[in-house]
């Protein structure tokens, strides 16, 4: 691995080819012109929610300022903007984003597909499709919407937000997990401009009224630097961490609907968010959970069990049914495996446990759903670390008190979409309003 990427393919990077990869894939090339299209497009959208007034008002602002706006200055140079266009151009290579940290992935391309429609085979998780399924669901969706805006569940507006008005079909395509052993694939499915993508939106603002309440929550890497500031561990306990396998896949639908249903019943903060009754959100929500489908390489594929990673509504879903499980594992972890401190922020548990008491505790995990889909791995610190979520835990600092773990490095998560020149074409036509003469 060099710098931020790691290319394991045959390909050979020059120079300029390693120093464009080196700036990541949230690297945002500053555009040879102002890109019209795109301002305008994100304008109407925004307008298309707002009162006329307000709506011409935004126009007229964004107006005056396009026509003053000048391109920015390079921030490539031009060995590295051909080196880029190569890169796009090199049908051998698949570039990705690495699964977590900001680290670039170069891959073979035969190899990639290869793994990719290998787990595509699995039987169990996925189905072929011989018609693309967006029309069909799409009608479906919009006589729930249609009811429920007759029954004055839902305003004017948030009817047009909902409303599919494009029939994108999701596109899937995966990272590789160069933190495991094998360098795994996940499967990532990007909903945007899809038929649901919005109501999925509006379902997962309503669920996170009612999720990560729990002690053993971790929101994100912000706050599990807090909840770790003080930790210091004993000569005989050291950091373990377990991750569910393939959670959003193995996700059983059905349990997690119950899960849900009850968590609606019994906590009300959702209700301030949405006028819908807890049989609407269930029916939407199982109308999105039930639909799942993507397009890769020209294929369409139905998934017919878990939830797709890339939904805006999957890791809520996976969150309170994890949140399930775990109030029952901790409830009754044998006293010899129960761990000291234990965090969990979606598909993965951190943990101060006695050495050995992990064999037992993983053993206990993996009991603990009757739907027999969830499966946990453990991980032991190395060397004296423990990656976790997008941080690393550094070697301990020891003293009289024991062990004391801080944060080495922290890392964030990035689109792989972003590494790309930005459009330099002008619409043919504008809507109106928009006059830039």
């Amino acid at each position: 691995m060099s710098g931020e990427h790691l290319n394991i393919s045959k390909y050979k990077l020059s120079e300029p080819e390693t120093a464009v990869l080196a700036k990541g894939l949230n690297f945002a090339i500053a555009p040879s012109v102002i890109p019209i299209d795109e301002y305008v497009l994100s304008t109407e959208k925004a307008c298309s929610q707002l009162p006329a007034a307000e709506a011409e008002s935004m126009r007229g602002d964004i107006v005056n300022i396009l026509k003053k706006a000048k391109p920015p200055a390079p921030n490539i140079s031009k060995d590295e903007n051909l080196a880029l266009e190569k890169l796009r151009k090199e049908a051998s290579i698949q570039i990705l984003p690495a699964d977590k940290g900001r680290a670039t992935v170069i891959m073979d391309k035969e190899d990639y597909e290869t793994r990719v429609k290998e787990m595509l085979e699995d039987e169990k998780t996925y189905e072929k499709l011989n018609k693309d399924p967006t029309p069909r669901y799409k009608k479906k969706l919009v006589s729930i919407l249609t009811r429920l805006k007759a029954e004055n569940k839902l305003t004017d507006q948030q009817y047009r937000y909902l409303y599919p008005t494009t029939e994108v079909v999701p596109r899937m395509y995966c990272t590789p997990k160069i933190h495991k052993q094998g360098m795994p694939l996940r499967p990532i499915v990007d909903y945007t401009g899809s038929i649901g993508y919005n109501t999925s939106r509006y379902l997962a603002d309503i669920l996170s009224s009612v999720v990560g309440k729990t002690e053993y929550h971790v929101k994100n890497s912000r706050h599990l630097v807090e909840t770790l500031a003080e930790i210091t561990l004993d000569d005989d306990k050291i950091l373990n961490s377990h991750d569910v396998v393939s959670l959003f896949t193995n996700t059983p639908i059905n349990k997690s609907l119950e899960v849900i249903r009850e968590r609606l019943v019994t906590d009300n903060a959702w209700k301030d968010k949405t006028k819908l009754l807890v049989e609407d959100v269930m029916e939407l929500l199982e109308f999105i959970l039930t639909t799942t489908y993507f397009v890769f390489r020209d294929q369409i594929y139905s998934q017919k069990f878990g939830t797709a990673m890339g939904s805006p509504l999957s890791p809520m879903v996976a969150d309170m049914f994890m949140e399930f499980l775990e109030q029952s594992a901790i409830a009754s972890v044998p006293v010899e495996s129960k761990p000291k401190l234990w965090k969990q922020y979606v598909d993965e548990i951190l943990e101060v446990i006695k050495k050995h008491g992990v064999d037992g505790l993983t053993q206990h995990l993996n009991s603990v759903d009757d739907t027999g889909s969830i499966k946990f791995t453990a991980e032991q610190e190395k060397d004296q670390q423990m990656p976790f979520l997008d941080t690393l835990i550094r070697p301990p600092v020891y003293g009289s008190n024991g062990r004391s773990y801080k944060m080495l490095v922290m890392f964030s998560f990035f689109s792989p979409t972003v590494l790309r020149a930005p459009s330099t074409d002008r619409p043919e036509t504008l809507p109106h309003g928009w006059n830039l003469a």
